[in-house]
């Protein structure tokens, strides 16, 4: 392993590969009482299609989903248990593009790395136990249909994109995890799951030397083939659908819009374009902006009100929404806002207020041990180093912020989703 030290922000990072291809980062936290361990694989909701040995291999939705669910399951009973026994308190999730476990635990560090270690790397899945799980993910599913939230935000991906996989939910369907067999999960972990497909991250008061060598000695020693995963055919930067609508019980009008535009390729530029689409949206209709104080004063937007910027599968796109009366005129506004902001420039004072507060928001998530984590491990599945985004931060003009609306955020290639209250 070899250390990296960031002086500007005052942070070291050991970092080491594995024989068995498995990256490891240690982030010294001298002092802190508390030990985080995240351990991910580059495998997500949207890894469907993938390449294994030239044959390309088609499964079900909701399969990585449906893996983290069932990897607590061991033969000798359930990791989750075993680790909150031994004072940890556990978790993991799915999402588009990763899936990943974790815990967080003051006493007994070592111990808990290796049941983390063990169980997500050794499968144990039945018949029966599939089965059972279908039927509770049948009603998660069914849960989350009835969400408005949730029918929103896929509504709008819906309406943004014809082909690529994140337009579907990441839990799957009711009839795709059906589908799913225990044969399905034993494959399907076998490929993912290879440590060369992995990283760990470890962040806390530890020893670095006993994270690698526990990683080491507990998991396989065998590299696996790397898959390449197909997420369809490429998307045109315009809509499928410029608009969507639906009834639920929601007690006013809730939207999300949002914009397609060019993903940047692996690498630093993926880093670069996230926090460029960030601040952006923060000059454009941030809770600082002209537009969102213009806005929240006529009563047509109201606390509730975000943004964000986001990126996996090959796509890029902006997100803006909250509660309205009037969905579609708070969308022809922002778009009138837009060719505003271009044609009169952006607010000089604004853009150094909220640069100066995105520096200040990365750097103190540098001691939330979940978010640095997480970065860290997208970071290294994606081509980028977390760590410089502060640095990347300072040396941002306005000019870049300008450019990038110009390019970018393009009203003909947005979408709006509403949720309108049952009639």
């Amino acid at each position: 392993m070899k250390l990296v030290s960031y002086n500007d922000i005052n942070e070291k990072v050991y970092k080491g590969v594995l024989p068995n291809g498995l990256n490891v980062f240690v982030v010294p936290k001298p002092g802190f009482h508390k030990k985080y361990a995240f351990y991910a694989t580059d495998y997500g909701s949207i890894d469907r299609r993938f390449k294994l040995t030239d044959k390309w291999i088609d499964t079900p939705a909701g399969v990585a989903h449906f893996l983290e669910h069932k990897m607590f399951d061991t033969e000798d009973g359930n990791a989750l248990e075993k680790l909150s026994e031994n004072g940890a308190s556990p978790n993991a999730y799915t999402s588009f593009d990763v899936t990943a476990y974790h815990f967080e635990c003051i006493d007994m560090f070592e111990e808990n790395l290796e049941t983390l270690l063990g169980f997500v790397s050794v499968p144990y899945f039945t018949p029966e136990s599939v089965e059972k799980e279908q039927g509770i993910i049948d009603q998660e599913i069914r849960m989350t249909e009835d969400d408005p939230d949730y029918s929103l935000y896929f509504g709008l991906l819906k309406s943004l994109f014809k082909h690529n996989p994140i337009r579907d939910s990441v839990a799957g369907t009711v009839e795709s995890i059906k589908e799913i067999t225990a044969a399905t999960l034993y494959d399907c972990h076998k490929v993912f799951y290879a440590p060369s497909n992995m990283v760990l991250c470890v962040i806390g008061d530890v020893d670095p030397s006993i994270v690698f060598d526990t990683a080491q000695r507990v998991l396989p020693s065998e590299r696996g083939e790397i898959p390449l995963s197909d997420y369809g055919e490429s998307e045109l930067l315009s809509p499928l659908s410029s608009s969507i609508t639906k009834e639920m019980e929601v007690s006013l009008p809730i939207f999300l819009a949002g914009c397609k535009l060019t993903p940047a390729a692996k690498g630093q530029d993926i880093l670069w374009q996230d926090i460029l689409g960030a601040i952006a949206l923060e000059m454009l209709c941030g809770h600082s902006s002209q537009f969102y104080l213009r806005l929240y004063a006529e009563g047509l937007i109201n606390a509730d009100f975000s943004a964000s910027f986001d990126s996996s599968a090959g796509v890029a796109y902006t997100i803006f929404g909250g509660e309205t009366r009037e969905p579609m005129r708070v969308f022809d506004e922002m778009k009138k806002e837009i060719k505003q902001v271009l044609a009169e420039g952006l607010d000089a004072a604004l853009f150094g207020r909220i640069k100066k507060a995105a520096i200040g928001s990365h750097i103190r998530a540098l001691n939330s041990f979940g978010v640095l984590a997480s970065s860290i491990a997208e970071g290294h599945f994606k081509g980028f180093d977390p760590f410089i985004a502060p640095t990347l931060l300072s040396k941002m003009t306005i000019e870049d912020i300008s450019r990038f609306i110009h390019e970018n955020i393009v009203p003909d290639n947005m979408a709006i989703s509403i949720i309108n209250p049952n009639k």
